[in-house]
């Protein structure tokens, strides 16, 4: 089990939401969403980490929005971190990175595309963070051991592993859920990325995806027992910054709950 603050991830305690726009694209936005994903989890009783990349070191074309700048972006993360007493996660992609974001993260998270960056996941590991490591869309979900040996070398436990697709051919990602239970049996708390397991890598200058599939993923993967569901979500997600093809509309967000925290119920036996 991984704790972070009060929320406890594994051992068969109920689903934690993990929710938040790609990136900060403006504080507004950032303020506009926490508070309305806060309202909702608070309603249906669902832990609630907020998401929010304080820059996107990965992009397909060097002209795609990158952020805000990382200092004014931080300080907005740590800003609505204190306001709603919600705990809160940012990717990391660099060892200096994991020094500067765990001033104001709860949760450090490596990029699926860097998880296998020695050093990034000790500097990590190191922080005293909770770690989440994003399967590589190149790896079996038994290779994800190394990874996390990695953070665990640190004497760093609070460790999470997070599914997102696994490449099918050229600009396409297939799930294979069985990665989920493969994950778990590491002996870490595991948590789908049903967000950006719906994108088309690469397509063009910019990645597509196929978000009508979004909560079908999701519900599927919260009948199998997950520790987490892990969203991006956008109020207008046609008009984000980035990943605009693979944003969860906020407008739906509660009724996706409310089906995940049914499934959720009946799979870990909590009714």
């Amino acid at each position: 089990m991984v704790e972070v603050g009060k929320i406890k991830a594994g051992d068969n305690n109920p689903f934690i939401l993990i929710a938040g726009p790609c990136v900060v694209e403006s504080e507004k936005l950032v303020r506009e969403t926490i508070a309305e994903i806060k309202s909702i989890t608070s309603s249906l009783n669902i832990p609630f980490i907020f998401k929010a990349s304080y820059k996107k070191a990965n992009r397909t074309s060097a002209a795609s929005f990158i952020g805000i700048g990382d200092t004014e972006a931080l300080e907005i993360i740590g800003k609505v971190r204190k306001e709603f007493s919600v705990p809160v996660l940012t990717d990391i992609h660099s060892p200096q990175e994991a020094t500067l974001a765990a001033k104001y993260a709860d949760v450090l998270q490596i990029p699926a595309f860097l998880c296998r960056q020695t050093e990034l996941l000790l500097a990590a590991g190191e922080t005293g963070k909770v770690i989440n490591i994003k399967k590589g869309q190149f790896l079996a979900p038994e290779d994800m051991k190394h990874a996390a040996e990695k953070v665990l070398s640190t004497g760093n436990k609070k460790i999470m592993l997070t599914e997102r697709g696994t490449t099918f051919g050229y600009h396409n990602l297939v799930v294979d859920m069985r990665s989920l239970v493969i994950m778990r049996e590491l002996g870490y708390p595991v948590v789908m990325d049903a967000t950006h397991s719906v994108q088309l890598p690469s397509k063009g200058d910019t990645s597509g995806g196929q978000p009508k599939f979004i909560k079908y993923l999701a519900k599927a993967a919260a009948a199998i027992g997950i520790d987490a569901l892990f969203l991006e979500v956008h109020p207008e997600p046609e008009k984000a910054l980035s990943d605009a093809s693979s944003q969860f509309p906020l407008s739906e967000l509660k009724q996706l709950l409310i089906e995940i925290k049914k499934i959720d119920s009946i799979t870990k036996g909590l009714n």
